[in-house]
């Protein structure tokens, strides 16, 4: 059998040997071998490990697709997502400093998706398996907080309760402190009766809000998140930063890129994950696509004296960004989605802003915004990784641009 030598690992998590060949769970220096599928490497065996191997802590990791990373050591993989960081920047022609890499623990995450379907014994939920639409249905997951696992059962009983054999309901999971909000996709049409059997099912299985295809079965208790000091209701299924603790780090990095005080803009927004905290000093005005996510941050910051002025508004940031006449502000924060957000970076870059607190998700679009906000003299000061994504690929990161 054919021996390949692994030379880095992809932006995947992949173990990539000369051809290219992708092999999953392989590390930089091992020797493998294994069956070539078209570019894939399939039914791997370990000729010779790396001393950067170590065994996973999940009995489920060669069949659920969680996660990319548990054979390496968390040293390696700090580096790793670091490194890729710099790579991604330095093919923008771009240096500069970087702060220790801050990751969540094991434990941690407070949301979760869950997929779940009806079968002929019943029901069944889990993750799916690596590349496929497969549901591993598994027994324990070191991810995730202890309270949120208990989705994992309430996706299965909804499932068998108004689930299809046919196709498999997608079941967003996030931990409050009033207990659990559920957020189901992909169920049975919503009728009388199935409205009184899942509002039963909620009071039985205790959740503390029940949303089926958007619309609000049960409310137990209100299933509020807490941004700074200020209690906020996400709308079902609203984006929230994955763990608690990369919240913090994401919070405590942003509070040190823009000074405090003056005027500030919060670049898609979300419910206030930024906006809130930094209300505490400074006035802001938060901007966000999503009217829902508005309007539980308005309300969030109603109820909250103390706090500065925060003004709010709708926006799609893609098709129709702020220009700079309009970015009259001392400080920028940006957040947005994996695919950056070059037409209003564009903007920022003519504006007179002085400090940009940039939150990204993806390191090749934020490298290329980067570039944007460099070519318009502003200087990339530092870099702080923060991996809320524990043993997968995903990488976040806090960046602190000045004007020059």
């Amino acid at each position: 059998m054919k021996e390949y030598h692994i030379e880095r690992l992809g932006h995947q998590g992949d173990g990539i040997a000369p051809g290219p060949i992708f092999a999953q769970m392989a590390l930089p220096g091992e020797i493998v071998s294994g069956d070539i599928d078209g570019d894939r490497l399939k039914n791997l065996k370990i000729l010779r490990s790396s001393s950067d191997r170590v065994s996973p802590i999940c009995r489920h990791y060669k069949t659920c697709g969680g996660c990319q990373l548990q054979h390496a050591s968390d040293k390696f993989v700090a580096g790793w997502k670091e490194g890729v960081v710099r790579q991604s920047l330095a093919a923008q022609g771009i240096q500069t400093n970087f702060k220790p890499i801050i990751t969540s623990p094991p434990e941690s995450r407070r949301r979760a998706v869950f997929s779940a379907k009806r079968t002929k014994k019943g029901s069944m939920a889990g993750f799916h398996a690596r590349a496929s639409h497969a549901i591993v249905e598994i027994q324990e997951c070191p991810l995730l907080d202890p309270k949120l696992f208990r989705a994992k059962q309430i996706s299965a009983e909804l499932a068998a309760l108004a689930g299809s054999r046919k196709g498999e309901l997608n079941v967003t999971a996030t931990h409050s402190a009033s207990g659990l909000d559920i957020s189901v996709q992909g169920g049975k049409l919503l009728d009388g009766p199935l409205m009184s059997l899942l509002a039963q099912a909620a009071e039985r299985l205790q959740i503390a809000r029940l949303t089926w295809s958007g619309e609000t079965i049960s409310t137990r208790a209100s299933p509020e998140q807490v941004f700074g000091n200020v209690p906020v209701v996400p709308p079902p299924g609203a984006f929230l930063q994955a763990t608690t603790q990369g919240e913090m780090a994401l919070l405590e990095a942003v509070a040190l890129a823009v000074s405090a005080g003056g005027r500030g803009i919060d670049l898609f927004s979300g419910c206030g994950t930024f906006t809130l905290p930094t209300a505490a000093l400074a006035q802001v005005h938060a901007v966000e696509s999503d009217a829902n996510m508005i309007s539980a941050l308005e309300v969030g910051w109603k109820n909250v004296p103390g706090l500065k002025r925060v003004t709010t508004e709708v926006r799609d940031l893609f098709r129709n960004p702020i220009i700079a006449e309009d970015l009259g502000y001392d400080f920028a924060i940006v957040d947005p989605p994996r695919a950056g957000a070059e037409a209003q970076v564009k903007e920022l870059g003519q504006s007179k802003i002085k400090e940009i607190a940039f939150v990204s998700c993806n390191p090749i679009t934020f490298a290329r915004d980067a570039a944007l906000l460099i070519k318009n003299n502003y200087t990339l000061d530092w870099v702080q990784v923060i991996d809320q994504f524990r043993w997968s690929s995903h990488i976040e990161l806090v960046a602190r641009f000045t004007r020059l």
